[in-house]
């Protein structure tokens, strides 16, 4: 194979003509990279189904990854980003998978790691270069080696260390782990779900809903500086007073068939997207 027909594959099925990309602008060319790691046939189509209300391309590049970066992806939960982030990073990047301990004494955290690790396990050709990591705030915080991310990224789970008495303290430990995992003029990119600014903080308790100045001020404790926001992952329809919580709402849409015509017609919940950065001093 001569060098002007030279095949880049990033991942099982998706292959990329590497002429192509070395004509294209740098910014192009990693743009043509993550559109085909969100649109190949490797993904779940039950993930694909979402992407209209989690816009993994507009987000992803929101939050400026690059291929060649070094990422932490904080809770993958099923792999929903994981099936995107392993192919775009897999060449030329590194990622991280920071699950729960695989010593936690929680049930359903077990069973996540599990099935998180049996899908990496069904794929070993894919997800060869992915390094899993354990994250439990406040013990287990060792993400990545410090000072070695580019990019750590929290997708839905700033919630979970807040509830149930977590408050502050278990959220600021994790926002601290993601400052010493990241280098110096690294990024972390939050989505949560968003609490009205008029609600007050007792509301966060049980809701799954998280008021933006409070991640803000916690991400400040931490040493980050907010660099941008985003109303990309909004959602207008969305009042964030429903009995169930967030979980009234579709995907898990706790109420059965109560109300459920109302809550698929709301859709997913209305969200922060949230870009801090931290300081090159």
């Amino acid at each position: 194979m001569t060098s002007k027909l030279r095949v880049l594959r990033l991942w099982p099925g998706i292959w990329l003509a590497g002429w192509l990309l070395a004509a294209l602008p740098a910014s192009a060319a990693a743009d043509a990279g993550l559109r085909a790691a969100i649109t190949g046939d490797h993904r779940t189509p039950a993930f694909t189904a979402r992407d209209a209300y989690r816009h993994p391309h507009a987000t992803l590049k929101f939050f400026g990854i690059q291929p060649q970066f070094t990422v932490v992806e904080i809770w993958p939960g099923g792999g929903w980003y994981t099936e995107i982030l392993a192919p775009y990073l897999r060449e030329r990047g590194k990622l991280y998978a920071a699950q729960f301990p695989e010593a936690t004494a929680v049930a359903y955290y077990r069973e996540l790691r599990e099935g998180f690790l049996a899908k990496l396990a069904a794929a070993p050709d894919s997800y060869d270069r992915l390094e899993v990591t354990e994250f439990l705030p406040p013990e287990h915080l060792d993400i990545a080696p410090a000072g070695s991310a580019d990019l750590v990224l929290t997708f839905r789970n700033v919630h979970n260390w807040t509830m149930r008495g977590g408050g502050e303290a278990r959220t600021l430990a994790a926002f601290r782990a993601f400052h010493r995992a990241l280098k110096p003029g690294g990024v972390l990119g939050v989505v949560d779900h968003r609490l009205p600014p008029d609600r007050p903080l007792a509301d966060q308790e049980e809701s799954g809903y998280l008021r933006e100045d409070f991640v803000i001020g916690v991400a400040a404790e931490a040493g980050f500086e907010l660099a941008a926001r985003s109303e990309m992952n909004a959602n207008p329809r969305d009042s964030a007073d429903h009995p169930r919580g967030v979980w009234s709402l579709p995907p898990s849409l706790r109420g059965g068939d109560e109300d459920r015509e109302r809550y698929l017609a709301i859709g997913e919940s209305d969200r922060m997207t949230l870009k801090f950065v931290k300081p090159a001093h």
